[in-house]
């Protein structure tokens, strides 16, 4: 449960344990720990909007180690988040009837019936709220350097947003708000689709599209840490996550090199990538044109329609209807999930590539 090389993020607890948390080592010192951005990006991951869970968590962050007076120190940080509004009776057919779509049955053969399997246990999307934490003392010092990093959300279902660039600054209004999504009018044909398919009792996929402008040239490792492969990695890890998409994504089984091919231009000195959306990326190192990730996640596997599945206790196939609160749809948390994957992968290549000097 460790993410990073320079900048290393581990995770602790568990969605209804005491807590979820992490140690982060590596952390650049003097960094400023703001609390309004740091509430920011918790409220842009929080539950209890119209279009997701009803659980309610406060989650105030406690840094229990590594910053003194707002300030970052360089010592490993410890991250602290209460969960306080946990249900655990919602999952009292656990362990004996496993949830289709979830990592129950795995989970309890791998531990041999020792894990925690309630609300996800550690695979948990919860366990993404100190990421998110964490991200938003990174933002600002990435930012200092020219980077930015922005998602929103770019499909549900059949429903397609216009690309950001195309859109209103997030966000238009209080459906885009609730939707993390930046185009008002596909925001509206969303939300009829969601309320739908939670009137139907089921769930429905998305995809969140993300944007990294102003990375410096050559950022990334040889290989297997390049910026793609590091990005992916992140990607795929957060819950539910079924698929990531770079630049032309698979619409490149298409086109021709002559299509695909983007040439140098500016000059010796400030070599620009010109033509229609250039890679970001080139054998996993930055070319200087922004990064565009697409990120598909699948429906939610938690939904209040009677499901036939193995029941373990009689190895019978049995109708089981999963309680307790549920998104309908991933993607709108998710936006602040994919922004706090890439400031962590951004920080940590910036870190290891040498480019973190004033």
């Amino acid at each position: 449960m460790r993410l990073g090389e320079s900048l290393r993020v581990t995770l602790r607890g568990s969605s209804h344990g005491p807590f979820v948390g992490a140690l982060v080592e590596g952390m650049p010192q003097g960094l400023t720990v703001d609390d309004a951005e740091i509430n920011a990006a918790m409220a842009l991951r929080k539950t209890g909007g119209a279009f997701s869970s009803k659980r309610k968590e406060p989650d105030i962050v406690e840094w229990k180690t590594g910053v003194e007076d707002g300030k970052t120190t360089g010592e490993p940080i410890e991250v602290f988040i209460a969960n306080s509004d946990a249900r655990t009776k919602d999952y009292s057919f656990l362990p004996d009837h496993p949830r289709p779509g979830h990592q129950d049955m795995v989970m309890m053969i791998r531990t041999k019936g020792e894990a925690d399997l309630r609300g996800g246990g550690t695979s948990s999307a919860r366990m993404t709220a100190p990421l998110v934490a964490i991200s938003a003392v990174l933002r600002p010092w990435l930012k200092s350097r020219g980077i930015v990093v922005e998602a929103h959300l770019g499909a549900v279902g059949h429903v397609e947003a216009q690309p950001m660039n195309r859109c209103p600054e997030r966000w238009a209004d209080e459906t885009c708000r609730e939707l993390r999504c930046r185009d008002p009018e596909a925001s509206e044909k969303m939300a009829r689709l969601v309320n739908e398919t939670r009137r139907s009792l089921d769930s429905i996929g998305s995809r969140v599209d993300l944007q990294i402008e102003g990375l410096p040239l050559g950022l990334g490792e040889p290989w297997f840490d390049g910026l793609e492969p590091a990005l992916a990695r992140a990607m795929m890890a957060i819950p539910a996550a079924r698929g990531v998409e770079f630049g032309h994504g698979f619409g490149v089984q298409t086109m021709q090199g002559s299509e695909h091919n983007s040439p140098w231009g500016g000059t010796s000195e400030d070599p620009v990538l010109v033509g229609e959306r250039p890679d970001g990326a080139l054998a996993g190192l930055s070319t200087g044109s922004p990064i565009h990730v697409r990120t598909a996640f699948k429906p939610p596997s938690s939904i209040p329609q009677s499901q036939t599945t193995l029941n373990i206790k009689n190895n019978q196939q049995e109708p089981l209807v999963v309680k307790g609160r549920h998104d309908p749809v991933l993607g709108p948390r998710a936006v602040a999930v994919v922004e706090a994957m890439a400031l962590l992968v951004v920080s940590d290549l910036m870190l290891r590539g040498g480019f973190h000097g004033e």
